[in-house]
């Protein structure tokens, strides 16, 4: 009896992985959805602070850079991760300050998150070599941007 027990539970946490993954995976397409959602590319724009509530007005932040993703920006997401295309940098920073975070938005400049930056080590949803931005400077992504569900 117990035997059979401890197969039924067994058996129930595949279920529960399986259901994890598609759910996560899921959730992290309808991310890449709304990137993909305008007629263009979706954008990646960094700014110093305050970091508004989710999708809020910019206000005083300053913009540091915008980069673009790919159109489409990634493939199906898979194992719970959504791996972007590369981005395509910002060639000459608009503006001067210190990245504290990021809106990402579809073509239309319709909004779709907002993403925490930091140094390298920090953390953060999105790692920069410096977080000091200087105008003029050129602002990439050396490593592909991944979302992850975990």
């Amino acid at each position: 009896m117990s035997e059979g027990f401890l197969k039924f539970k067994y058996r129930a946490n595949q279920i529960a992985d399986s259901l994890r993954d598609a759910v996560s995976n899921a959730r992290l397409n309808t991310i890449r959805d709304a990137v993909d959602a305008g007629p263009g590319a979706g954008k990646l724009r960094i700014y110093t602070s305050p970091r508004p509530a989710a999708g809020a007005a910019i206000t005083t932040q300053t913009l540091l850079a915008t980069l673009t993703f790919a159109d489409p920006c990634a493939p199906d997401a898979a194992a719970g991760i959504l791996q972007f295309s590369d981005l395509t940098a910002e060639a000459s920073a608009p503006g001067a300050g210190t990245a504290l975070w990021a809106r990402v938005t579809d073509s239309d400049d319709n909004f779709v998150l907002d993403l925490g930056v930091g140094a390298l080590g920090s953390g953060y949803d999105i790692e920069l070599l410096d977080i000091a931005v200087t105008a003029g400077d050129a602002v990439s992504l050396n490593s592909a941007l991944a979302f992850s569900s975990e």
